[in-house]
């Protein structure tokens, strides 16, 4: 499958997956959309809270624990037979942190305002096909951190309810 996703060529593939990857740096897409959220109204506000959380918990249990946890190397370079291949972090493969930061904003924006977070799981469904597509990760990779995202989601929407609980 990981040859499949590299092998694409269509033009709009070469355009749009670089592009999205660029803005998805470091969190950049994520902190935008909050930012454009923000400024819908105290349901995006909400929304934007909640998905910032999220993408938080996101990040430090992929990149923080798990890739601490298990070490993957990269796909192989003879794999992925276009030039972004040279671009790729020296991390454990496992999971795709990217992957797991915008599954979680997008859920966490879902559960306070569906449409938003329909709107929101688009990119983030490109950018999981995107870390696949540039050989930064295998397939399972981005499952498990778009896995890791939704527990993440999950877990920040009980946290109120579970913070009730523990301080009874």
């Amino acid at each position: 499958m990981t040859r499949w996703v590299a092998s694409w060529r269509s033009g709009c593939v070469r355009r749009v997956l670089p592009a999205v990857e660029e803005t998805a740096e470091h969190t950049k897409l994520w902190w935008g959309a909050a930012v454009a959220l923000s400024a819908a109204g105290w349901r995006g506000r909400r929304a934007a809270t909640a998905g910032l959380a999220s993408m938080a918990v996101g990040e430090l249990a992929s990149n923080c624990l798990l890739k601490r946890m298990w070490h993957r190397r990269r796909p192989p370079k003879e794999w992925i037979s276009h030039e972004e291949v040279h671009d790729r972090p020296d991390s454990s493969s496992f999971p795709s942190g990217h992957t797991a930061a915008g599954v979680a904003f997008s859920a966490a924006v879902a559960a306070v305002w569906p449409w938003a977070g329909a709107v929101c799981a688009v990119p983030a469904a490109v950018v999981a096909a995107e870390r696949v597509h540039t050989g930064a990760h295998y397939p399972s990779d981005v499952v498990v951190g778009a896995t890791t995202g939704l527990a993440a989601a999950a877990l920040v929407r009980r946290a109120p309810r579970l913070a009730r609980r523990l301080l009874r």
